[in-house]
């Protein structure tokens, strides 16, 4: 599937503009940073791939789908008392998929959302759970989120998201979602081409009310000027101090 890139946003456009879950998060993070990507196409500095969490989503989704295809329950279902077992759909695949994603038009807006979720289960009472696999390696058991107003708070709107697409692909969405946390074990003899991990798997209780308004500020903020920046934004922050000591070397270079 090709990936066209999104042409920057036009003020008065008329016609649906696309946007993904991480752009949202973006602009929670810093409307500035959020403004200069999405109508002048300047994005942030990259990071680099995290292609271990990678092939462990690419692994537990295969793991999931073996018994997603059975209509069974996984293992680990059972394990953490999951009443709920993989959900088979013919759109799990584009739902899943990067570049499309489950998707809904915001009519106020008029802004596409989308959004690759890593699964989805489904309750005795036919509401879809959605489900985000993680990956990390730390000393302790990861049994739950960290308290709200950490980095963790970015996993709670990712599946907040999440759900809200679902939704507005007209399904029938419980409130609760699971993390499937896989942690690996760093303590041991050696490496021998093998890390373990321990799983755990907890739920989430989401609320998708901050969603809509936040759309409205996005609309508002992509018609609008250049915003100000977070405070705590580090790329604007790099950028401001790299370009005042610029500036006064360039005047310190002029007065020798």
């Amino acid at each position: 599937m090709a990936y066209e890139r999104n042409p920057a946003y036009v003020p008065g456009q008329k016609e649906a503009y696309k946007l993904s879950r991480s752009r949202i998060e973006n602009f929670i993070r810093c409307p500035r940073c959020f403004w200069l990507a999405q109508r002048l196409k300047i994005d942030q500095p990259s990071s680099p791939p995290f292609l271990i969490n990678s092939a462990i989503d690419e692994l537990l989704k295969t793991e999931f789908d073996t018994y997603r295809t059975k209509g069974q329950q996984h293992p680990w279902q059972v394990e953490f008392k999951v009443d709920a077992k993989p959900f088979q759909h013919e759109n799990l695949q584009r739902w899943r998929h990067t570049f499309t994603g489950v998707q809904h038009l915001d009519q106020e807006t008029n802004l596409l959302i989308f959004g690759g979720v890593d699964d989805v289960w489904v309750n005795p009472k036919g509401e879809l759970i959605v489900v985000d696999y993680k990956a990390t390696a730390k000393s302790k058991d990861i049994i739950d989120l960290d308290p709200p107003g950490g980095w963790h708070d970015s996993y709670r709107r990712q599946m907040e998201v999440y759900q809200w697409l679902l939704r507005g692909e007209g399904h029938k969405v419980s409130d609760t979602g699971y993390f499937v946390y896989a942690n690996g074990i760093a303590k041991g003899k050696g490496f021998f081409n093998k890390v373990e991990f321990r799983t755990n798997i907890f739920p989430y209780k989401g609320s998708d009310k901050w969603v809509e308004p936040t759309l409205k500020k996005i609309k508002e903020t992509l018609e609008g000027d250049m915003p100000a920046p977070a405070p705590d934004c580090e790329f604007c922050n790099y950028a401001r101090a790299r370009t005042e000591l610029s500036l006064q070397a360039l005047k310190d270079k002029k007065r020798l």
